[in-house]
């Protein structure tokens, strides 16, 4: 049996994904997390050989947890399901060390097959995804403004574009507001943008944040 943990911060997807796992008849799901804080502590405790992690979760960044947990678990695979499809975030997830990445979309369909890839030591991506990697190696350009943001600016800008004060996204990040507004004054810079609106205007041209930003 391979051991999972399910890493998201809504119940009725953990519900929906434990019972697709459940039906399977070959995963034991030994944790649940809903917050991204207290996430390297359940992997301590539980030892699962396939964390499923949502990139978007209160408490900390799942870019940030990836490596993080890499470097503590080298032997753990981890296969991202999330709702971001956009080619900023499944290039930075393979970078982090993720062996997989699935939209939660596709995960009726494919969340079985992607976690034995995975778990022998295959990567998984689905049709979509490979074409935004592909399309992202092949064509685009390093030095395109969003990819001189850190992990965390990148969220904090995310965030901004979504409307959030900044208390609120110190709140979801567990920081203060300070270091937010710390974040927001490297990524401006960054970005060479005066101001949020120049900010909304590059993410809706670029399509950078289309999917999840209502989870």
């Amino acid at each position: 049996m391979t051991r999972v943990m399910i890493a998201d911060d809504h119940a009725v997807v953990r519900d929906g994904l434990k019972h697709i796992l459940e039906g399977a008849g070959k995963f034991d799901v030994v944790g649940e997390a809903a917050d991204g804080a207290a996430i390297p502590l359940i992997v301590n405790d539980c030892a699962p050989n396939v964390l499923l992690l949502d990139l978007s979760m209160p408490g900390r960044s799942g870019l940030e947890l990836i490596r993080l947990l890499r470097e503590s678990h080298p032997a753990l695979r981890i296969l991202v399901l999330t709702m971001h499809s956009e080619e900023q975030y499944i290039v930075r997830a393979f970078q982090a060390g993720a062996a997989g990445y699935l939209t939660k979309e596709s995960a009726a369909d494919e969340l079985v097959t992607a976690i034995n890839h995975v778990a022998v030591g295959g990567t998984y991506v689905s049709q979509s995804i490979a074409g935004k990697l592909a399309s992202s190696f092949l064509g685009n350009s390093d030095d395109v403004p969003h990819r001189r943001l850190s992990n965390r600016e990148l969220e904090v800008y995310r965030r901004l574009v979504r409307g959030e004060l900044l208390t609120t996204i110190a709140d979801a990040l567990c920081v203060s507001p300070k270091t937010v507004s710390t974040y927001k004054m490297r990524l401006m810079e960054k970005m060479q943008m005066p101001n949020e609106v120049q900010l909304v205007r590059y993410a809706l041209r670029h399509h950078l944040f289309d999917d999840g930003d209502n989870l």
